[in-house]
């Protein structure tokens, strides 16, 4: 069988983490949501996706095909269902779409939720729908991924220098990674470290907690569960709940809370973000769909960084800040809540980051892990350059 990835409206509100890809390619938990349904269905997914990201992203169709909601966790109740549909089926959670069976022909029927056979489903479904979801869900998705993932598995030793509050086998520790002179907590969940990852001297972990492969934390660093820090980052100061996609840093000393960063970011040197305002309020987070900002409902939200955007060192950001792709924060003083993408500058203003100017930036920072800015993912970026036009009003 064929299956298909879809993203649906909920897309829209996970801007502008999903500029730059799939709904499925976000990480939440210990690997991306594309990961772990290919751990159940034991087999390659494809993405049907906005039309400026299918080169990148292409959809694999055949005769038949199943398509599965992107934003949507995996379990196995979920999983056998959906194996269970006949063509022309959907499965649906109240009136929205979790999957559906469908012709090559029919695939786009998939957004039409009342032109086929609707099947509701009875159980509980975790689903992706806002940014701070990915933060606020990471705790339990993290665990579940680690009995996924770790269980009946072999685990490397743990060091006899590495101080082991709770039980050490809430540890998995995968071949290449080097931990001495640490100390992991486990009391509150488990911790996962991956291959050739490094967690250096003097940091202190509390899990759950997830170390993705070739990433390293730096010496002394505090890092408050639930946190997962994907593939090739690296991580520093004081950390809690958090989630980096994959290629990001926050190498040096400096408080991120409550705060979701997407590829090639970098945080600079003792930079802060709040994730608690002074009055205790309920926070609001910038939402692309609407054009304004939308109550979250949360006490703690952070920061939200889209893909290849920095800061400078000493940058402050406030409680609730949503920044967009490419842009580049420096200067003193907090700056807004919103950063537009291709923004450039900070709480004294802003200008527009050139397209040109961010590709040479964004060449040299691949280039450091021998990855290419190829000419597909310059055609996505300049994409977002033109559909984010209309926020920067400098």
């Amino acid at each position: 069988m064929n299956y298909i990835l879809f993203d649906d409206k909920t897309r829209s509100n996970l801007l502008p983490l999903t500029f730059t890809r799939p709904v499925s390619l976000l990480r939440i938990g210990i690997d991306t949501i594309q990961e772990k349904w290919e751990y159940f269905i034991k087999a390659n997914t494809s993405f049907l996706t906005e039309e400026y990201l299918s080169e990148k992203y292409p959809v694999k169709e055949e005769s038949e095909n199943i398509l599965i909601n992107g934003s949507v966790i995996p379990d196995n109740l979920l999983f056998n269902e959906i194996n269970k549909l006949n063509v022309n089926d959907l499965l649906v959670k109240d009136n929205w779409i979790i999957a559906g069976k469908l012709l090559k022909k029919d695939i786009n029927k998939i957004y039409e939720v009342n032109t086929v056979n609707k099947k509701e489903y009875k159980n509980k479904v975790i689903k992706v729908n806002n940014l701070w979801d990915i933060f606020t869900l990471n705790g339990e998705i993290l665990k579940e991924d680690f009995k996924r993932l770790a269980s009946g598995k072999k685990t490397e030793k743990i060091s006899n220098t590495v101080n082991v509050i709770g039980s050490p086998d809430n540890i998995f520790i995968k071949p290449g990674a080097k931990l001495e002179f640490i100390t992991l907590n486990t009391t509150n969940g488990p911790v996962f470290i991956g291959e050739n990852a490094e967690i250096m001297e003097g940091s202190v972990i509390r899990g759950p907690f997830a170390l993705g492969e070739h990433s390293t934390v730096k010496i002394g660093a505090k890092i408050y569960g639930p946190t997962t820090v994907g593939p090739h980052c690296k991580v520093g100061g004081e950390i809690n709940n958090c989630v980096f996609i994959g290629y990001s840093n926050k190498g040096h000393d400096g408080f991120l809370g409550n705060a979701v960063l997407g590829e090639w970011c970098n945080i600079g040197a003792d930079s802060n973000n709040s994730n608690l305002k002074n009055n205790y309020a309920s926070v609001k987070l910038w939402n692309y769909n609407e054009k304004r900002f939308i109550d979250t409902g949360l006490q703690f939200c952070g920061l939200i960084m889209g893909d290849h955007s920095k800061c400078g060192i000493n940058t402050m950001f406030n409680t609730g800040t949503v920044v967009g792709v490419n842009a580049n924060i420096f200067g003193t003083g907090f700056p807004r809540n919103f950063v537009p993408s291709f923004s450039w500058g900070g709480a004294a203003g802003f200008s527009i980051y050139k397209v040109d100017k961010a590709f040479e930036v964004a060449e040299k920072v691949m280039q450091r892990r021998d990855i290419e800015l190829s000419e597909t993912d310059k055609r996505i970026l300049n994409k977002v350059f033109e559909l984010t036009s209309g926020f920067r009003n400098f």
